[in-house]
């Protein structure tokens, strides 16, 4: 539901501004979605009056205005808009105004005129897209008066979500007594005082299914004037509201239903014969409804009816062929109260929905009929004019749902909420939302208002009470326990994700003994001091690992005696390392680290894709992507288990994490492996670190790609070139991906190409060929400063 906040503090106005009413109203269960302002942010724009409008001397399509706009002289304006006219009241932003947009108003001359100041269509002051022609103003608009006080365009629109159990509070009224109740600020609800019967028209109302219908009323308005215009602040409240205006007597119903919360409908009487019947369907009837679309109602939808067709589709949409019109004088104005259970999902099943079946099939306050009734027929005679006959209501007060008393125990709903409330302290509480309550004992008996229809046990109350409250002044308590919840932060993520992440990739967990053979330490890690433990289980596993290598190493050599050609494993665990002799206290360091191994194909035997053994590079993706969206970077190293020319540090944010290649030649040759596998291992802390997703618009503009190929010295990493290309890029440049290495003709020997590709994109427009070729250019400057290189093509 929407509505204004302007229209809310009519009814009560707590000394709150809009950010703590929005507030108030979700913790009090009224949950605010949205709140936006009611049009956005102008000044400098008055009321002003067209006092003469001419013809332009030198243009056919505009006029030379005179303008009143309160400031002790006529201002020259010069409008096209094809509805300026003398005697207008029109909006009318001055020199030094500022429209939408931070559109500054200055003096211009047009066509050979000066024009001292703009009138304004709707569209141009952001109240709407209608540009037809200048935003027409009421001929009582005070002339000077700035249109936004005069507008009440200092307002906020709320759009609360509210829980099916709530129609209570789909209504201005429903609101408002939450509101009052919550802050204790008074509530001034809408005078509904009753109208007196001025001629003696009425007719006949029978309940032929009084279950679903238990109350119905009536009244014939005479003399009416469908044409008169609807009052501007009442098409304002409807506006904001999201209801568009139709006509005077369509919106007076609707203003009711958002004041009040019920549904009316507005018949012309002179289309009806005989008394109104409020009857299940007979066989085969049909209903063509305002929505031009002819139902054929199921038995049990309810109908409107006279003594000759079906009328409406009860509580739901009334009839194409009884419905009011601009030439209606004779109005039979209708309010009920309909059982939910007849109205609910009766319009679903013919594929729409309405703003009265959303309230009846709620629930709606079966004593407000006649309240409704009674404000509709005065706004009506006070707007449209005529008189009114008698109210008719058709009654069975039998069959009326009761509120039926809840027991509360003021004892559990302590236990309950945890906290410490009185018995005086529960009565105030449940008395500010009108619940009438009485002792019984040690208990109270509460009998909800006839408009709570969610309030039926005990829970309900105690709800209520914790509602009341206030959420925010329930303490929170810290559960007692022997065990402690560790803490969790967005800046890492759990091991179990990386280990999902690698089982996605096609690698397999080992779990590997954390002691080893001393020869694995010399042979993998060059170490000549491992940590000796002082009773080995076996005398082959005599010392502390220091890497998760030599493990996944001896893991592919166990799968390769038993046949097992291509291996992908990995292993999450703790190693071992002395502590330096400066360090203050001597012994161990317990490493984190995560490593894999990869041998043998990259895919597994198919048909569908070439045999080819798993390389550096296959193996540097897989890491990459465990860490992404994070970049890393690699290195040249030297490193004892690796080969001299196929291993890479590997670095993150500039600081080595780890390293990466191919199993020295001399390892595969003694441990009998076959064929090299490639391996990696970082520092687990820095492969849980993650970064806090941030926000980035994607933009709707066209992407320009543009290839780069650039010649350097074939010892210049590639890692290099970007850092300095991405470094040197202009904010238009969204990606810099290499797609190609070449060497050979037309390139030096001791050079290589290497073909980037640039993707560039802007948020908010196209880019253009001049933007483009620019931002190429400092691409190349860069690299020939920085990198020595040259552009391929451009000469030696």
């Amino acid at each position: 539901m929407q509505f204004s906040e302007q229209w809310l503090r009519t009814f009560v106005d707590p000394q709150l501004d809009s950010t703590e009413l929005g507030h108030l109203l979700t913790m009090a269960g009224l949950e605010v979605e949205e709140a936006e302002a009611a049009a956005p942010a102008f000044r400098g724009v008055v009321v002003a009056r067209i006092v003469e409008a001419n013809k332009h001397p030198d243009a056919d399509k505009l006029k030379l205005c005179k303008v009143d706009a309160g400031t002790g002289e006529l201002l020259q304006i010069v409008c096209g808009a094809p509805n300026a006219a003398a005697g207008m009241k029109v909006p009318c932003a001055v020199v030094g105004a500022v429209l939408p947009g931070e559109f500054v108003i200055k003096k211009a001359k047009l066509r050979g005129v000066e024009s001292y100041g703009m009138l304004c269509s709707a569209r141009e002051l952001g109240l709407s897209e209608d540009h037809a022609g200048l935003y027409s103003l009421p001929d009582d608009a005070p002339v000077g008066t700035d249109i936004r006080a005069y507008l009440g365009l200092d307002d906020t629109l709320f759009t609360i979500k509210l829980t099916p159990n709530r129609a209570d509070c789909l209504s201005l009224t429903g609101v408002a007594r939450e509101v009052a109740a919550i802050t204790g600020a008074p509530l001034r609800p809408v005078g509904a005082e009753e109208v007196a019967a001025t001629i003696d028209a009425r007719r006949e109302i029978v309940l032929d299914a009084p279950a679903a219908c238990p109350r119905y009323c009536g009244r014939i308005l005479r003399g009416v004037d469908a044409k008169a215009p609807t009052p501007d602040w009442m098409v304002r409240r409807l506006a904001r509201s999201g209801i568009r205006s139709i006509s005077a007597l369509v919106d007076i119903t609707n203003y009711v239903m958002l004041e009040l919360g019920q549904p009316l409908h507005a018949f012309d009487n002179t289309r009806l014969q005989g008394a109104i019947h409020v009857r299940m369907p007979r066989p085969g009837e049909q209903v063509r409804l305002l929505n031009e679309q002819t139902v054929t109602p199921a038995a049990d939808t309810l109908l409107i009816a006279d003594e000759a067709r079906a009328l409406a589709l009860a509580g739901i949409m009334g009839g194409e062929d009884s419905g009011v019109t601009l030439e209606t004088t004779e109005v039979f104005l209708e309010s009920a109260f309909f059982a939910p259970a007849a109205i609910a999902g009766r319009a679903r099943s013919h594929g729409f929905g309405s703003d009265a079946s959303h309230r009846f099939e709620r629930g709606v306050d079966p004593e407000l009929a006649g309240i409704a009734i009674e404000r509709a027929t005065r706004l009506v005679l006070d707007i449209c004019g005529g008189e009114a006959g008698p109210v008719v209501e058709a009654l069975a007060a039998e069959v009326l749902p009761a509120r039926r008393p809840v027991r509360l125990r003021p004892g559990r709903a302590r236990r309950v909420l945890g906290i410490m409330l009185d018995d005086e302290a529960v009565l105030t509480l449940l008395q500010r939302v009108h619940l009438s309550v009485t002792r019984a004992g040690d208990d109270f008996l509460v009998t909800p208002p006839s408009w709570r229809f969610d309030i039926e046990i005990e829970e309900d109350l105690i709800e209520e009470l914790a509602r009341l409250h206030g959420y925010d002044n329930i303490p929170a308590v810290a559960p007692q326990g022997s065990l402690m919840m560790l803490p969790s932060s967005e800046r890492s993520r759990p091991v179990w994700a990386l280990r999902h992440l690698l089982a996605a990739r096609g690698y397999q967990e080992v779990v590997n003994f954390a002691f080893v053979e001393e020869a694995w330490e010399r042979d993998f890690c060059a170490n000549e001091q491992p940590i000796r433990l002082a009773n080995p289980i076996a005398s082959q596993l005599s010392v502390m690992r220091s890497s998760l290598i030599p493990g996944l190493v001896g893991t592919l050599s166990t799968n390769r005696k038993r046949q097992i050609e291509r291996v992908r494993v990995f292993e999450v665990a703790r190693t071992f390392e002395r502590k330096a002799d400066g360090e203050p206290v001597r012994g161990f360091h317990q490493v984190m680290k995560l490593a894999a191994l990869a041998a043998g194909s990259v895919l597994p035997e198919q048909w569908g894709e070439r045999g080819r053994n798993v390389d550096f590079y296959d193996v540097k993706g897989d890491l990459e992507a465990l860490f992404a969206p994070r970049t890393l970077s690699f290195a040249p190293l030297s490193h004892p288990a690796l080969h001299p020319g196929r291993a890479a540090s590997v670095k993150l944010d500039g600081h080595i994490i780890g390293v990466i290649g191919e199993l020295h030649p001399v390892w595969v040759q003694r441990y009998d492996l076959g064929t090299a596998p490639v391996v990696f291992e970082v520092a687990l802390e820095a492969a849980l670190a993650a970064r806090l997703p941030g926000y980035c618009e994607i933009s709707r503009m066209p992407a320009v790609r543009r290839d780069l190929a650039l010649v350097l010295a074939a010892e210049v990493p590639v890692d290099r070139v970007l850092e300095v290309l991405r470094a040197a890029a202009p904010a238009v440049v969204r990606e810099i991906n290499l797609f190609d290495v070449y060497q050979g003709k037309g390139v030096d020997p001791d050079k290589r190409s290497l073909a980037f590709r640039v993707v560039m994109q802007d948020t908010q427009r196209t880019l253009e060929d001049a933007e483009v070729d620019a931002a190429i250019a400092v691409l190349v400057r860069q690299a020939e400063a920085v990198l020595g290189g040259r552009l391929r093509g451009a000469g030696v």
